[in-house]
């Protein structure tokens, strides 16, 4: 299976969606963070550090592919095309900002998946014509995890997303506790920033998450009401 293929199996099949933030870690590294998401059975990772040496960054992804190819999870690397096929992740994810997705195509190559931050029906109508795999919609709330972040784009887009053909995951202050609004809008797939890095027990929230996320497709228990 090709890195592309693993990505779009994990995406399409629901779950939660990892992503990680140094910043919010409470001290740990980020590779012992990534440790924990995959000890609680996450099986897609995006490694997102902004404020670290390319070194750094080139040294955790080194670590964190060699991790989760052993368990069988996807990686996937956010805005950097170099990193990602210097480790050899199944991904890069970039923003509307970022180098053009039909660059990054050529660049990548067709076996690596590209996914694309959309912020808004219109963004999310326009993916369909260019060559990515999934898209991000977001931010649904309110988030204060990511810097020059746009207004909330609300339920609304997710609703969109969920009339389309793109695999989309829904991104942006999504929280336990408001959880069930965004699966019954139409998500399959979630991320979740603080509500996992900033957990004492990770390994146990992303327990806990993916418990939530299999009782609301049906092959779980039932979600508690809010």
């Amino acid at each position: 299976m090709s890195g592309r293929e693993k990505v779009l199996e994990q995406v399409l099949s629901g779950g939660l969606y990892c992503i990680t933030a140094l910043a919010l870690s409470q001290g740990r590294s980020t590779v012992a963070v990534v440790a924990a998401m995959l000890e609680g059975g996450a099986r897609i990772i995006q490694y997102r550090e902004k404020r670290v040496s390319r070194l750094q960054a080139y040294q955790e992804c080194v670590a964190i592919r060699r991790m989760t190819r052993a368990l069988g999870a996807a990686f996937i690397v956010n805005d950097h095309c170099d990193l990602a096929l210097a480790v050899e992740a199944d991904g890069v994810h970039v923003g509307q900002d970022d180098m053009p997705v039909e660059v990054v195509r050529r660049l990548v190559g067709p076996h690596m998946a590209i996914g694309l931050s959309t912020h808004g029906p219109a963004q999310a109508t326009a993916a369909l014509f260019l060559p990515v795999d999934y898209i991000g919609v977001g931010p649904v709330f309110p988030t204060s995890t990511k810097e020059d972040v746009c207004a909330p784009v609300g339920l609304d887009a997710v609703r969109h997303a969920a009339t389309q053909a793109l695999p989309f995951v829904a991104i942006g202050g999504i929280c336990r506790h408001n959880l069930a609004q965004v699966l019954a809008a139409g998500a399959r797939s979630v991320a979740m920033v603080s509500e996992v890095v900033t957990a004492p027990d990770i390994a146990a929230r992303v327990r806990e998450v993916e418990g939530l996320l299999a009782a609301a497709s049906g092959t779980g228990s039932p979600m508690p009401p809010e």
